[in-house]
């Protein structure tokens, strides 16, 4: 048999190579199709590589009767209908390692640029000037580098910077003291790099708790006469916020390749001489576009010949009886993930997943997935979907198993995931209540009974008469709602806990507040 693949879009044809060597499959480059000349020819391929020109829309898909996988030659998949390819049974593949290499070598650059003045004194050079004294730098030898995010490219950066002779403290919320030891690095909190960093570079995706993370406050926390760099993504540091900090002298100098909202050609920050900035160039070299094209060939090979694959985007083929059984429990067990990376302070180590009562007669392979999924993309943002969640946990070093128990208590089905980090191990559990919908029912050895809303409180305090009040006033002073509240305890006068469903995010105000209140030892907001 061969397999008719189409490419739509401009692909490095090096990166082509597995797919035009290959005696199983045919491949047809056509390129600037128009949207009906695409739905004419489409029926008739079993695989489509595009890049960012073709917009794969749900029709196209729909016409696609022969197609099984869908490749996007790149990291981002804004231009397919993840949803209508997974409702028709197509896989789609991207290649979101091929610009590791590339976005670190331009981080480094980047940065001894930055050191150096090299693009101001190359600009005063070409205006006719001989200025050797305005662009004194500073070496990178025996300088303290903060790392944000040590994933790949995190770690890349980190063999760079060791080979020049800089000290290493890294964060990140799956990075374990053994795994630091390994790379010869220092594992710190944020604010220990803001404290000792002389040069800060971040690589973590953009997520609801990465985005601004570097604000007025971490600045003022940073040593005076820090150099900031940005590859990753625009929005992880707050541009305002940096822009002060260069006025006020507290900021040395930037590097950006990123910003908030591109194009940024006439953004403040490029007037300041401080300041050095590339068009998002980071994943922009020949390697980079081979490495994007040759890993979506390889991934649809591995597809096409009912091989196993790593990089897929959406939802992989499961029965309709089996997902018309667990649907209802997908989104309870991403909830459970998330709020389970959220109750522990260090990094991870284990994770396991337990599934009681009526659903173990079943393959939970799927819904695992979603509760693994719910717990990296908390910190890891869209980089993790359901079909490469295993492979992204494999690369943080993150083990995980599945256990099965006859016993659900009294309840039909039950969920529970437990953490293991050095310092102990946290539980969490949840079912769905017939009418009522997904519930958390178990926290530790503490039973409550919430639904797992955008908003949690959860309160760690000695059971002691009045605390409920005493949290509602106080929450009330700060004119945040309460919808629900839950309190579990194990004994009289013991130690307990409350969960609340809350209608806003818990300032910094009312957390302060909330810690003076006496017997309350921890106050946590839980986002989901």
């Amino acid at each position: 048999m061969t397999f008719q693949i189409l490419v739509s879009d401009p692909v490095n044809q090096e990166g082509l190579e597995p797919l035009l060597s290959n005696e199983e499959v045919n491949v047809d480059q056509k390129t600037n199709l128009s949207e009906e000349e695409l739905h004419e020819l489409i029926p008739h391929y079993d695989a489509l590589i595009v890049r960012s020109q073709t917009t794969v829309t749900a029709s196209l898909i729909e016409a696609a009767t022969q197609l099984k996988v869908i490749g996007r030659a790149g990291v981002g998949v804004d231009n397919i209908d993840l949803d209508a390819a997974t409702e028709n049974g197509v896989i789609v593949v991207n290649a979101p390692d091929g610009n590791t290499m590339s976005t670190a070598e331009h981080t480094f650059a980047m940065m001894m640029s930055l050191a150096r003045h090299i693009p101001q004194a190359y600009q005063s050079l070409m205006n006719g000037k001989w200025d050797r004294k305005s662009f004194k730098g500073v070496e990178l030898n025996k300088k303290t580098l903060g790392i944000v995010g040590m994933g790949r490219i995190g770690t890349e950066v980190a063999q760079r910077a060791k080979a020049c002779n800089m000290s290493i403290v890294a964060y990140d919320p799956f990075l374990t003291e053994e795994r630091a030891l390994k790379l010869g690095i220092v594992k710190g909190t944020m604010d220990d790099i803001y404290e000792q960093a002389d040069f800060i570079t971040v690589h973590t995706p953009l997520t609801k708790d990465t985005r601004h993370m570097i604000d007025e406050q971490a600045f003022a926390k940073m040593k005076n006469g820090v150099r900031i760099l940005n590859c990753a993504r625009g929005g992880i540091i707050e541009e305002n916020a940096l822009l002060q900090a260069i006025e006020d002298g507290k900021v040395a100098g930037a590097a950006l390749d990123v910003f908030e909202e591109e194009p940024a050609t006439h953004h403040p920050l490029l007037s300041k001489p401080e300041v050095i900035a590339t068009p998002h160039l980071g994943a922009s070299t020949e390697e980079a576009q081979t490495l994007v094209a040759y890993d979506v060939s390889e991934e649809i090979l591995r597809i096409l010949k009912g091989e196993p694959f790593k990089n897929a985007v959406n939802m992989p083929s499961i029965s309709s009886e089996v997902r018309e059984v667990l649907e209802p429990y997908y989104y309870l067990g991403e909830k459970l993930g998330e709020m389970a990376i959220q109750l522990v302070l260090e990094a991870p180590t284990k994770v396991t997943i337990t599934y009681a009562g009526e659903l173990t007669d079943y393959d939970t392979s799927s819904l695992t997935r979603n509760v693994m999924k719910g717990l990296l993309s908390y910190h890891l943002g869209d980089k993790v979907n359901v079909v490469n969640t295993f492979h992204m946990a494999k690369s943080y070093n993150l083990s995980y198993s599945v256990e099965y128990s006859g016993s659900a208590r009294d309840f039909t089905n039950l969920i529970t995931v437990s953490i293991e980090t050095k310092n102990g191990t946290r539980t969490i559990s949840g079912t769905m209540l017939t009418g009522y919908g997904p519930r958390i029912i178990k926290i530790d050895d503490y039973s409550i009974d919430i639904a797992p809303d955008t908003h949690l409180l959860y309160i760690q305090h000695r059971d002691t008469p009045g605390m409920i009040g005493l949290v509602g006033t106080t929450l009330g002073k700060h004119d945040i709602n309460i919808a629900t509240m839950q309190v579990g305890r194990k004994e009289e006068g013991g130690d307990a806990i409350m969960m609340l469903a809350i209608d806003r995010p818990t300032d910094q105000n009312a957390f302060h507040d909330l810690g003076l209140i006496e017997n309350i030892t921890s106050v946590k907001d839980i986002h989901l």
